[in-house]
């Protein structure tokens, strides 16, 4: 038998300094995915003509843009790490024909961040939740238990267009 992952969705609470801390890693996230897609559409319009050197081409990662833009410092790297992943899969499947090409993030739309779990940095205690970068944990409406057992690999923290948070 294999071994299955499952998501439990919870609804977040935080307070107003938790709640711009989200909202500056929802920004910081979409910053680096879109800057990160505009170099790859730079590079990919250079090199369309010429598969191999495309597949050659080495792409900037977080890190490097973090002595330019030190706002990125104030947010967790995880999450920016996870936009790179997500951007190479969206590319992956645009190349393999199951997607469409890659699209920039937009504000309007529902924004999310993923992290995670490295070094217990993610804690579920008694109705909180403890997230990397922020300080205080963040309370949350848990409608069931997650049996002890289970491990928090990782996590993704969405605001609807409505306002609401949640955690999956």
């Amino acid at each position: 038998m294999t071994k299955q992952n499952k998501a439990f969705k919870f609804r977040l609470l935080p307070n107003k300094e938790q709640a711009v801390l989200l909202a500056k890693t929802f920004g910081c996230v979409r910053f680096v995915y879109n800057k990160m897609l505009a170099e790859r559409k730079e590079t990919y319009e250079k090199f369309k003509d010429d598969k191999e050197a495309l597949r050659k081409q080495k792409f900037p990662t977080p890190a490097k843009y973090k002595g330019e833009f030190p706002f990125l410092k104030e947010v967790d790297s995880l999450a920016l790490a996870n936009a790179q992943i997500h951007l190479q899969n969206a590319y992956k499947n645009f190349f393999e024909g199951r997607a469409e090409f890659p699209k920039f993030k937009s504000k309007k739309k529902k924004q999310s961040y993923t992290t995670n779990m490295v070094n217990s940095n993610i804690k579920l205690e008694n109705g909180h939740i403890k997230l990397p970068k922020i300080k205080k944990p963040i309370k949350i409406k848990q409608h069931r238990e997650i049996p002890a057992d289970y491990k928090i690999k990782s996590c993704t923290i969405s605001k609807t267009k409505t306002g609401k948070y949640y955690i999956s």
